[in-house]
C-alpha cells in the first residue's frame, strides 16, 4: 500500500528475518503437501523494490525507546522516527523443562516449516519403525496441525507403496502387506483440557474429535505436559525416537518430534523496552494500532493487544488490521486526525482437515463441506496473487 501511495521525503526500512515470509492462511495447506513453497511465500526483496523500501534481513532484538533504535542480532541499530512492531507471537513454552530446548514451536512459521519439510525428507524407505509425532495444543491450530500432518504423512505412504510396487509383483506385494501391519506413522495430540478447541462451538469440537479419531490420530485430553527430553540412544537407527514426552498424570510418550501448538505468547524485549504491555507481554495499542504510551510507534497483529478490543490471537484479525494500519501510518507522517477503528466479535473459522475439505465456525454455527476449502483456496491465491503481479511502481499514481 505504500508502494500504491507513497509519500515524499518518507524513508521506508523493512527489517525482516527471512526473505521470504509464509502466509499463515496456507500454511496448513503447504502441511498437507496442498501448496508448494513459492506459492505460499512472499517474496520481500521483490516487495520492497516495488515499495522503494529499504530491506534489512536480520533479527530485531530490542528497541532502544529513548533513542528511537531499533536492535537488531548482527547489525548496527536502526534509527526511525515512526516504528510499526508486527513480529507474530511463539507457542508459550518456557514453563514446561525442556520444551524450549527439544520440542518444535508452530512460530515463528519459517523455523517451523524447516524442521516439517526435514522430517519428511529424512523419513526412511522402507520405514524401519513407526514414526511417532506429537503434537502439544488442542486449540484450533493443534487439531489442524494434526490432520494435515497426517494427510501429509499418508501421501507420502501411498508414494513409497506404488514405487515398491514398480518392480517385482510378487515382492511389492508382500512388502505392502508388510507396511500395512506395520503403520509407518502415529499422530498423538495432547491438550491438557477435557475438552478441544474450547474456543469453538459444542458441535464443531464434536465433529472434529470424530475426524481425528477416525484418521486414526490419538488424543491424549486432560493430560498436561510436565516436562520433555531428549533420549541418549547407544544405537543410532535411521530413524531414531529420540524425545520423550512426560504428563502430569504419569503418562510417558516416546517419539521421533514433539510440536508446540499452545497458547501464544509475546517476546521478552517488548515489555523490556519500555513499551507498556498487557500482562501477558503484548504491546498495549489504542483503537488506532498506536502505542499507548508511545505515539511514535504502532503495532498489528499477534504482538498487539487492542486495549478496548481484545481479541483471540487469529490470523483473520491481523489481516482486518492491515489497511487501518497503514492509513494511521500516513495520517501520522502527516501531521493528520488518526482514524479509529473497531474489531468485530466474532468471526468465521476455517479449519481444513487435511483432505481438502474444511469446517466452518462462527458462534453457534456450524458447516462442513468440500466448497469451503475450494472457497477458501481461491481467497488465499487471490490475495498472494497481489504479491507476484505488482505493478510498475512507477505506472502508480
Amino acid at each position: 500500500m505504500f508502494g500504491i501511495q507513497p509519500l515524499p521525503s518518507v524513508r521506508l526500512t523493512l527489517i525482516s528475518d527471512v526473505l521470504h515470509a509464509p502466509y499463515s492462511g496456507m500454511l496448513p495447506g503447504h502441511v498437507a503437501g496442498f501448496y508448494g513453497y513459492d506459492e505460499c511465500h512472499i517474496d520481500l526483496r521483490s516487495l520492497a523494490e516495488f515499495a522503494g523500501c529499504q530491506i534489512l534481513i536480520d533479527r530485531a532484538i530490542a528497541i532502544d525507546i529513548n533513542k528511537n533504535l531499533v536492535i537488531c542480532q548482527t547489525r548496527p541499530p536502526v534509527n526511525f522516527d515512526l516504528l510499526s512492531v508486527d513480529i507474530g507471537s511463539t507457542p508459550a513454552t518456557l514453563s514446561v523443562p525442556g520444551a524450549a530446548e527439544y520440542a518444535i514451536a508452530a512460530k515463528p512459521v519459517p523455523e517451523f516449516l524447516a524442521s516439517w519439510n526435514q522430517l519428511i525428507s529424512e523419513i526412511p524407505n522402507p520405514p524401519q519403525k513407526p514414526l511417532r509425532i506429537a503434537i502439544v495444543g488442542g486449540g484450533a491450530g493443534g487439531v489442524e496441525l494434526a490432520l494435515n500432518m497426517q494427510s501429509r504423512l499418508g501421501k507420502e505412504e501411498g508414494r513409497r507403496k506404488r514405487e515398491e510396487g514398480r518392480g517385482n509383483k510378487e515382492e511389492g506385494i508382500r512388502k505392502r502387506e508388510e507396511n500395512l501391519e506395520n503403520l509407518s506413522s502415529e499422530i498423538h495430540l495432547f491438550h491438557s483440557g477435557a475438552k478441544l478447541m474450547p474456543a469453538h462451538n459444542h458441535r464443531v469440537r464434536r465433529r472434529l474429535e470424530e475426524i481425528l479419531i477416525s484418521c486414526g490420530i490419538q488424543l491424549h485430553l486432560k493430560e498436561k505436559v510436565c516436562a520433555v527430553k531428549k533420549i541418549e540412544k547407544e544405537t543410532n537407527p535411521q530413524f531414531p525416537t529420540d524425545y520423550q514426552i512426560s504428563c502430569k498424570s504419569g503418562l510417558e510418550l516416546e517419539c521421533a518430534r514433539i510440536f508446540w501448538v499452545t497458547q501464544a505468547s509475546a517476546a521478552n524485549w517488548i515489555r523490556e523496552s519500555g513499551l507498556a504491555a498487557d500482562s501477558n507481554g503484548f504491546m498495549q495499542v489504542n483503537d488506532c494500532l498506536q502505542s499507548v504510551s508511545h505515539p511514535n510507534v504502532f503495532g498489528a497483529g499477534d504482538i498487539a493487544a487492542m486495549v478496548n478490543y481484545p481479541r483471540p490471537k487469529a490470523g483473520v484479525f491481523a489481516v482486518r488490521q492491515g489497511k487501518p494500519l497503514f492509513e494511521n501510518l500516513q495520517q501520522f507522517l502527516l501531521e493528520k486526525p488518526l482514524k479509529p477503528f473497531a474489531l468485530q466479535e466474532q468471526y468465521l473459522g476455517l479449519i481444513g482437515t487435511g483432505n481438502k475439505r474444511a469446517i466452518a465456525s462462527r458462534g453457534s454455527f456450524m458447516w462442513e463441506s468440500a466448497l469451503l476449502w475450494y472457497w477458501k483456496d481461491w481467497i488465499d491465491r487471490q490475495f498472494m496473487q497481489k504479491f507476484s503481479h505488482l505493478p510498475n511502481p512507477r505506472n502508480t499514481k
